[in-house]
């Protein structure tokens, strides 16, 4: 059982208290969980959610980890992807379309053509 609660954000914008960054850079012993470096003094590095918040992870405390900034760069580039990926695959699923961007062009002969809303 722990002896201090788990911190929980109100919000995903909640800032992190120092207090449980401290806890957080102390469970994982100074390491950066993303590429198994010791964080050194002097080095920047952030809290990350293990679980992206975009990906439904929680703001809470068990959910954060240290991690280097270039580390963490890469790590966020991916769950942006795999979002962009996920919120895709969940439109087609759904018959949701993008709109044609391109509504009118001319021919070579100079005629105009426009594009029909429905595809």
């Amino acid at each position: 059982m722990r002896a201090v609660e788990e911190w929980q954000g109100r919000t995903d914008d909640t800032a992190i208290p120092a207090r449980v960054k401290l806890r957080v850079f102390e469970k994982y012993n100074g390491v950066c969980y993303l590429s198994g470096v010791k964080i050194r003094p002097g080095d920047k590095w952030e809290i990350e959610h293990v679980q992206a918040l975009c990906n439904g992870g929680e703001h809470r405390e068990s959910n954060m980890a240290p991690a280097l900034v270039a580390a963490h760069k890469g790590k966020t580039a991916a769950d942006r992807s795999e979002k962009a990926k996920n919120d895709r695959v969940r439109k087609r699923h759904l018959g949701i379309k993008k709109p044609r961007t391109i509504t009118c062009w001319r021919k070579f002969n100079g005629d105009v053509v426009r594009a029909s809303r429905a595809r």
